[in-house]
């Protein structure tokens, strides 16, 4: 497997080890909760939608990526100027009643269009590719929106991804989902420490003011 790792490596365009490497640093950047992650994120994905259209005629992804730009300019500004007063937004949580449409729409799309690209396309593994799909855009949403709860879906997401890619002889995307997942593991209890700190605060001061 490593010599198969080692060939992909090689032929790879610096157009996908630049939009790599760029999202490896938004990854690690999100988990520390630096809003230029949203930077890095932008130029990543933008390489990637590039790729995707112009070296491998995926434009479906292509469009997917696209989207994630735009939501990279909407982290920015939620990140600095979403809170209260045109503030830093603060660390949200959902509730388990609040995941319910999550789970269920994310659930019933992942499989309408598992269902279409598997009667309509040739794509391979049409069902876990829309979960990993539509699952990732609701987790993007919710880490714009800088809910905790966002990594949670990261980690089962990667997780999955190092399968699907397994699947398909990308040992490499395999091998780089699996960094993906142990930094979303990371960030996720990172941000729960962040998230009880600014709880605490939160309830002294409404203490105070009593």
């Amino acid at each position: 497997m490593m010599q198969d790792i080692m060939k992909e490596a090689g032929v790879l365009s610096w157009v996908d080890w630049a939009a790599t490497i760029t999202a490896l640093f938004y990854i690690v950047l999100a988990a520390r909760e630096k809003v230029w992650c949203w930077f890095w994120g932008i130029i990543s994905c933008s390489l990637w939608a590039y790729a995707s259209y112009a070296f491998y005629e995926l434009y479906l992804d292509a469009i997917l990526q696209v989207f994630y730009v735009v939501m990279g300019f909407v982290g920015i500004y939620n990140w600095r100027y979403g809170g209260e007063g045109s503030t830093k937004a603060p660390i949200l949580r959902l509730s388990w009643k609040e995941h319910l449409p999550y789970l269920a729409g994310g659930t019933l799309l992942s499989i309408a269009f598992g269902y279409f690209f598997d009667q309509y396309t040739p794509a391979a593994a049409t069902y876990w590719d829309a979960f990993t799909t539509v699952f990732s855009i609701l987790a993007t949403l919710l880490l714009v929106q800088r809910y905790l709860d966002n990594w949670a879906y990261w980690v089962v997401i990667d997780t999955i991804y190092i399968g699907l890619y397994f699947s398909r002889e990308a040992y490499l995307f395999s091998l780089l989902m699996v960094v993906y997942t142990a930094i979303a593991v990371v960030a996720w209890a990172s941000w729960q420490k962040s998230w009880e700190k600014q709880h605490s605060h939160e309830q002294i001061e409404n203490s105070i003011s009593l």
